[in-house]
């Protein structure tokens, strides 16, 4: 069995590499970084030291084109900035619609595009890590189960049943993807999570406060804050 893992140099993303190293080999994973126009390159830096740390192939896909008209606050031509408050505060002022760091139906362009990557390297599975924290609210709706549930099908039809989604924490808390990772001794330290680009996390953006939170409510601190 040969598996293909989104990757974005995360904490959700690594641990998601860590469980595809440990069940199938780092032989037998190949981890995917999709640039797709962020404001700065740490992502991009921890995906390498973490690949490198579980030995496994790393390959990079620049899709930032397709998101050139977004004003997605992530985004290098975005006006807006990022907001420094938490997901549930952005929510209230948002009419239910999705936050401003939501990249346009970014999770559905990064699956299908690794499903012809996957085909293409003879793998037979792909892993992604969406949780259920991201979906609540609709902050994130290219998170949430009902959406998973679609794109796991289209792309068993459309690869010919060749191959399988897996997205081992779609109703996994923040918390809980902490813990499996701390089991897993996921390298958390050479992860980044916050939308700035500076040299520590800015600990105020609403992925900054969720991570915070997660590493707390395991009775930890997250490394990033004790360098």
């Amino acid at each position: 069995m040969k598996a293909l893992v989104l990757f974005s140099g995360g904490l959700d993303s690594s641990t998601c590499l860590a469980l595809a190293v440990k069940q199938y080999g780092p032989n037998n994973v190949t981890a995917l970084f999709c640039y797709y126009g962020q404001k700065h390159s740490k992502e991009a830096e921890s995906a390498r030291n973490i690949a490198l740390h579980y030995g496994v192939q790393l390959k990079s896909l620049d899709l930032s084109l397709i998101f050139a008209d977004s004003n997605c606050s992530l985004l290098k031509q975005s006006t807006q900035s990022v907001p420094l408050e938490s997901y549930d505060s952005q929510l209230k002022n948002t009419g239910g619609k999705p936050v401003s760091t939501y990249v346009p139906f970014r999770n559905g362009l990064f699956l299908s595009a690794a499903a012809s990557v996957a085909l293409s390297l003879g793998c037979q599975k792909i892993f992604y890590g969406a949780h259920a924290d991201d979906a609540a609210g609709n902050a994130y709706p290219d998170t949430s189960v009902a959406f998973n549930e679609a794109m796991s099908k289209s792309i068993w039809l459309g690869s010919g049943q060749q191959l399988s989604v897996e997205a081992p924490f779609i109703k996994s808390t923040k918390a809980q993807v902490v813990k499996t990772g701390l089991e897993l001794k996921v390298p958390f330290e050479k992860t980044w999570s916050c939308y700035e680009g500076g040299t520590r996390p800015c600990c105020r953006c609403g992925t900054c406060l969720d991570r915070i939170r997660a590493f707390e409510l395991n009775g930890t601190t997250d490394p990033l804050l004790g360098e």
